[in-house]
């Protein structure tokens, strides 16, 4: 900051010059007393510079009448997760109130590495809304998958000083952590003393501790209170997280009061268009928080001033003079819907979007799959008893269940009956050997009746997944992804009923949020007249190869015991 703009904010904080902009009227939400304050906000460039009393300005906005709180910080998402490109996500969760996003490019660097990284910071020098990145710290995720990259400590260590950049990224492997794993000590080492995202589901007393001592200090895999109070009294921010998959918000609202707030923020992790449009994004969180008896201070708190100095962004976060001019209007604070957004002291506009320079896709063409044949899903049965994943809608967390399956000439087969049918993980980045690279299982919980879902964005790794009720009709779908360079296909009878193609990484569309929104409202119905009864299935389909989720998983290598961190040996 030059001394001219200094000297120009304090002559239009005292009021002896006019300040840029002023909002008339409006009644602030003090996130730190709980008063609501009728004032005048006075804004100079990007700061606030001016609230508790009268202004005048260059420019005036009356709000009589509407509340303003800080701008909205997203503390943890996947922006490829949203299916769509940075310069569009931009547009599809600013208008909702949602000023900083802090993202973790975890899933386009496990297919094409630092370059996936770069791309995300140009795109973030780019856009309108502030979007921080942490740096991915598990590529590969596992040992128990194929990746398409690699990154060490030493390939992230020269994007530390962007000023876009943050720390380290979700530390998923936290068995790595706990055993040692040197290349885990290694990151862990590097980033000593930065701020380190945790990933650490179910993880409770002194295994919790170890991890903890290693400089790990958040956590947004919480799924129940009790393990959520035990990381809050150890130190631990919790980030209480509601996507389109992973709903945790119910079951942590408990544990948000005007007490721990500080130590909570609000994330959605993974969140698509669809459900965007539907629902809404933090601001959904906000009002279903509230009717759920968070108080209103508590919520607020957790959504933007909580979040900033969790994840040290000690310039935002409150309406107040020094404070960055991100901010919200709302008609009510219960209700927490979106009349308008100021971010960087510029009222929303939807030409503001026009000014954004474009940033070239990247990992076109990254969908080296082999093509398949139904006879590549085929099981081996070495008798009737088989582990199945077990899906609990709502949750990325599995079961590990063992089922009595059919047999038939040696081979295991579905069981609709129970609603079990197969999943396959066909590995897409071209480091397997032909006739390898397929890990076969089964799955119950989609009530799949007919044909076949296919994805290619498939957690972390993001290989190809197919769950299907005929073989035939997996192959069908699994190679229909390489053609179009990956996406979601749903396939019936060896036809195409809908799809979604996705050639940025085989993860993002090239299309607008309103068409990819447009193409999951075909896919979902696609899948329904399937039989499938998940309200997500495409983004359930996805996790089921996450083998850092309790318990039960399937990588191109085969069945994953995550309490075990083992390949399953073949049943």
């Amino acid at each position: 900051m030059d001394r001219s703009t200094l000297e120009r904010r304090i002559d239009q904080g005292r009021g002896v010059a006019p300040a840029d902009l002023v909002l008339k009227n409006t009644n602030v939400f003090n996130l730190v007393t709980g008063e609501i304050e009728r004032t005048d906000i006075a804004i100079s460039g990007d700061v606030i510079v001016g609230t508790q009393g009268t202004y005048s300005g260059r420019r005036e906005i009356d709000l009589s009448g509407r509340f303003v709180v800080p701008g909205f910080i997203d503390t943890h998402t996947h922006v490829e997760s949203s299916l769509l490109t940075p310069h569009e996500f931009d547009r599809c969760v600013l208008p909702y109130g949602v000023t900083t996003v802090i993202c973790d490019p975890h899933e386009i660097a496990n297919v094409i590495g630092a370059e996936g990284i770069r791309y995300f910071l140009d795109c973030a020098e780019q856009l309108v809304l502030d979007l921080r990145v942490n740096l991915s710290s598990c590529v590969p995720a596992t040992h128990l998958e194929t990746a398409g990259a690699r990154l060490d400590a030493v390939d992230l260590l020269p994007f530390v000083g962007h000023p876009k950049v943050i720390g380290l990224a979700e530390f998923m492997n936290f068995p790595g952590v706990l055993f040692k794993d040197p290349q885990c000590l290694e990151k862990l080492q590097a980033f000593a003393g930065c701020h380190i995202d945790g990933h650490a589901p179910l993880l409770r007393g002194k295994d919790l501790n170890g991890y903890l001592s290693a400089g790990i200090r958040t956590d947004h895999e919480c799924t129940t209170a009790d393990e959520a109070l035990e990381k809050l009294a150890k130190g631990m921010a919790v980030l209480i997280r509601e996507g389109s998959v992973s709903k945790d918000l119910h079951a942590l609202a408990g544990v948000l009061t005007e007490r721990t707030s500080p130590f909570c923020a609000f994330c959605t992790d993974d969140r698509n268009p669809l459900d965007v449009a539907e629902e809404g994004h933090l601001d959904f969180l906000i009002r279903t928080a509230i009717a759920l008896g968070v108080s209103p201070l508590a919520a607020y708190r957790a959504a933007s001033w909580s979040a900033a100095r969790i994840f040290g962004l000690k310039d935002r976060g409150l309406v107040a003079p020094g404070y960055r001019a991100d901010l919200v209007v709302l008609e009510t604070l219960e209700e927490c819907r979106v009349l308008d957004v100021f971010v960087a002291g510029n009222r929303l506009e939807t030409a503001m979007f026009e000014t954004r320079s474009p940033v070239a896709a990247v990992g076109r063409r990254s969908m080296k799959a082999q093509r398949v044949s139904a006879a590549d899903f085929s099981v081996p049965a070495r008798g009737n008893a088989a582990p199945v994943i077990g899906v609990m809608p709502g949750k990325i967390i599995t079961q590990h269940l063992t089922l009595e399956l059919p047999v038939v000439d040696g081979e295991r087969r579905i069981d609709l009956a129970q609603d079990v049918v197969k999943v396959a993980v066909v590995e897409r980045h071209g480091r397997s050997r032909p006739g390898e690279g397929i890990g076969r299982g089964f799955v119950r919980g989609f009530g799949l009746k007919r044909g076949a879902i296919a994805s290619s964005v498939g957690h972390d790794s993001h290989n190809i997944c197919v769950v299907g009720a005929d073989e035939a009709d997996m192959a069908v779908a699994a190679n229909r992804l390489g053609e179009i360079e990956g996406g979601f296909v749903v396939v019936e009878s060896g036809r195409v009923l809908a799809e979604l193609a996705l050639p940025v990484a085989g993860l993002m569309s090239l299309e607008s949020r309103d068409t990819v929104r447009e193409r999951l409202i075909g896919l979902r119905a696609a899948a329904t007249s399937l039989g499938v009864t998940l309200a997500e299935p495409f983004l359930q389909v996805a996790f089921l190869p996450l083998p850092v989720i309790p318990h039960l998983k399937i990588t191109d290598r085969g069945l994953v015991d995550v309490d075990a961190f083992a390949l399953l040996p073949e049943a």
